[in-house]
């Protein structure tokens, strides 16, 4: 197994408590919320709020991983912050719950491409969470947020596309695409995609013939 592929490994058991966590709390909202009645000018606000913050935090933590373990130019950093940020945002938080959406024919089902439809918030979070991610490279607590915030944020896109409440069935399909929603794509974000472009590091053995200090 290579080194980047046991990082890999290693980071996605330590990051696995926080997302399980948030991804079963978000199930549970689903089906409280399913029994209330939520406007829709409600949901795309609260969208408007998680989406931009969800985005800061992936930001702070696909290019917080990247420093960590790739070492690259600044100019990589804010690349791949930026597009494992809100790229994989986009899809957690709007082509996945979508998909639910369609699939179980909600009649507001429609794709928010908050990068776009709320450009002045989305893209200035992005660069925001890279700004810090450069100078102060964690991952831990800022993943269990974005987990959290992807969440409700991936909810509230659902809640949008509602126009009375669900019955238990549509509740739990739901509610499996809300986890997916927030799993796959939010590990991917934060680990997976930004030790792709990682540099693998190379251990130096004591060579007898050479005398170099580095």
């Amino acid at each position: 197994m290579s080194t980047t592929s046991k990082k890999i490994g290693r980071e996605l058991k330590s990051h696995a408590p926080f997302t399980m966590f948030g991804a079963g709390v978000g199930v549970a909202v689903m089906v409280v919320v399913s029994f209330a009645h939520v406007s829709h000018d409600l949901s795309h606000g609260l969208f408007a709020v998680f989406h931009p913050v969800h985005v800061l935090l992936s930001a702070m933590v696909t290019a917080g991983m990247y420093r960590l373990y790739g070492r690259g130019k600044w100019w990589a950093t804010i690349l791949i912050g930026y597009l494992g940020a809100v790229g994989i945002a986009t899809l957690s938080d709007s082509l996945i719950p979508y998909l639910g959406e369609i699939l179980q024919g909600l009649p507001h089902a429609h794709v928010h491409a908050g990068f776009i439809e709320e450009w002045y918030l989305v893209n200035p979070a992005a660069f925001a969470g890279i700004a810090i991610a450069y100078f102060w490279p964690k991952t831990k607590f800022p993943h269990a947020g974005h987990v959290f915030l992807s969440t409700f944020a991936s909810l509230a896109h659902m809640l949008m596309a509602m126009d009375k409440p669900l019955d238990v069935w549509t509740t739990v399909q739901l509610g499996i695409f809300l986890f997916l929603a927030v799993w796959i794509p939010c590990c991917a974000s934060d680990i997976i995609f930004p030790m792709l472009f990682a540099k693998k590091q190379v251990v130096k053995k004591p060579d007898e013939n050479s005398h170099s200090t580095n």
